[in-house]
């Protein structure tokens, strides 16, 4: 029974894993209808045509559907914080729970006040208030997403905060640092703009589906035209803010940044892989060849320039990482691994020491072990790694994650284009394999959301929070066969909420608009 002698910190996260990723299938569609519904509402409201209505109201109720599972399977993923990462949640609980307490008192109660109006409201109040509901249940939304992105972020860049020795947690000092980070206004930007182009390409699907049928075709035409438009918007402005994104891993990062490119051996100049096969057997200190297909891209330095913008910047790999002595972009030279554990084991013993003289009432002592603290605290995850190679994170995942990513990322933009010149040659509604590839095309936008997401969190691995407190040590003390079992309980439940979605959708896009009572 080997899969039972799977360690606590493997089936901890491959339960927060799974739960985050069918959580990940709710909220994007989410965040895109909303759009596209009050952008249609818009046009009701302002050419009073009710063939806009019909179109807002029938997406608005797929929208509806969507954010209910959504907000189901979003209350497991916080709880789980307590239940499976206790000691992480003591840890860092008044810096993590500060945004996630915003989102449930601002966002959640924004959407819940809003959402009701915008369904029941149509005969109930004027069209500009309800026009105004439906734009502020998808702010609501939207604001929901920043701060669960922001706390996110945080944990990749912990940013504004103090560790007091006292209590042995992080403390907030700088609010406004933690929410407007880099990291976490590229993380937001970059996530919800994803989102957009995931809503108008399940639109342009799901519209296809009625021009193949025959039916409601000045709707789906009406729809595609929308969301063609939005979404190659939407689609350029991911490309832009994935361009931050990675600037941000480079400085920040540099481990998933090397996992992402497959890159051991760094240096200046570095290539820009299109494409390649991973050697799964290779690590950072053996002599086997990292690649078995290696595709670059043909332009000099482009790694370099997209990571630091400077063709001749140098960008370590993952032995430079672990070996250290590499040039820093702001400056000084990379410590190795042995010298971050040290320094590590350090901070760790510094505020054993603190605890000890704090207890003995010796003020001198304390005074010097908490200097000895803030001297190595940057440090302070990495006294609890054993070895170099946990410091690399599952290198053919990310990498192919990563590439996969980017290849549907430039073919969303070529497939917006094409479909949006179709539609005003009015050619689209003609062109059968096209509408069939467009129904595709909604799984694959799905394929590049979860993508992104094991490339922001596996390649992180192996830290909780980046460089201070590391899985292993941030993980519940429970058994391991309790964490088992609720992983398959959230599965088989999450799984039947994921059916029955499919199900209700499914039954809702068959009925059509013309289901839809016009009020």
């Amino acid at each position: 029974m080997g899969i039972l002698d799977a360690s606590l910190v493997d089936w901890s996260r491959a339960q927060f894993a799974m739960t985050a990723m069918y959580h990940w299938l709710f909220v994007p569609l989410t965040l895109g209808l909303g759009i596209i519904m009050s952008v249609m509402e818009t046009l009701y409201v302002k050419t009073g045509k009710e063939e806009w209505k019909r179109a807002a109201k029938f997406w608005m109720t797929l929208f509806g559907i969507n954010f209910a599972i959504g907000v189901a399977t979003g209350l497991i993923l916080e709880f789980e914080f307590g239940t499976n990462w206790s000691n992480y949640s003591w840890f860092v609980g008044d810096i993590f729970g500060a945004p996630l307490a915003i989102e449930g008192v601002l966002a959640f109660f924004m959407e819940a006040t809003f959402i009701s109006i915008m369904f029941f409201g149509w005969k109930r109040v004027s069209k500009r208030f309800h026009l105004a509901s439906t734009w502020l249940t998808v702010l609501g939304a939207t604001i929901s997403a920043l701060w669960i992105l922001v706390a996110n972020a945080w944990m990749q860049y912990p940013a504004g905060t103090t560790f007091n020795p006292e209590t042995v947690r992080n403390e907030m000092s700088d609010f406004w640092s933690v929410l407007f980070s880099p990291v976490a206004m590229n993380k937001f930007f970059h996530t919800v703009i994803s989102s957009w182009e995931l809503g108008s390409l399940f639109v342009i699907g799901v519209s296809s589906w009625f021009l193949l049928k025959k039916r409601q075709v000045d709707f789906a035409l009406k729809s595609i035209t929308v969301a063609a438009i939005f979404g190659l918007f939407a689609a350029i402005l991911v490309l832009t803010t994935g361009h931050g994104s990675a600037s941000q891993v480079a400085e920040r990062q540099p481990m998933k940044l090397a996992a992402m490119e497959g890159l051991y051996k760094g240096g200046e100049n570095a290539d820009l892989l299109a494409f390649g096969i991973v050697n799964p057997s290779k690590t950072y200190d053996n002599s086997e060849a990292p690649y078995y297909l290696r595709i670059p891209v043909p332009i000099s330095g482009a790694l370099s320039w997209i990571a630091f913008g400077e063709t001749k910047a140098f960008v370590p790999g993952i032995s430079d990482i672990i070996e250290g002595g590499y040039p820093l972009p702001c400056g000084g030279t990379a410590l190795s691994f042995a010298e971050k554990q040290a320094r590590g084991k350090q901070a760790i013993q510094a505020l054993a020491d603190f605890r000890k003289a704090s207890e003995a009432k010796d003020t001198l002592a304390k005074a010097e072990a908490k200097d000895r603290l803030e001297a190595d605290y940057d440090y302070f995850g990495y006294g609890y790694i054993q070895k170099a190679a946990d410091l690399v994170p599952n290198v053919p995942m990310v990498f192919y994650a990563f590439h996969i990513m980017v290849i549907l990322g430039v073919y969303f933009i070529a497939f917006f284009m094409i479909v949006l010149w179709l539609v005003y040659r009015k050619k689209f509604e003609n062109i059968r394999w096209l509408q069939k590839l467009a129904l595709w095309t909604i799984g694959f936008a799905y394929i590049a959301g979860q993508a992104g997401w094991i490339v922001a969190e596996v390649g992180r691995q192996p830290w909780a929070i980046q460089d201070i407190l590391p899985l292993n040590a941030a993980v519940s003390k429970v058994s391991a066969g309790s964490v088992q079992l609720t992983f398959f309980i959230f599965l088989a439940l999450f799984t039947a909420l994921l059916v029955a979605e499919i199900g209700i959708l499914t039954k809702q896009i068959k009925k059509g608009p013309e289901a839809e009572k016009i009020n």
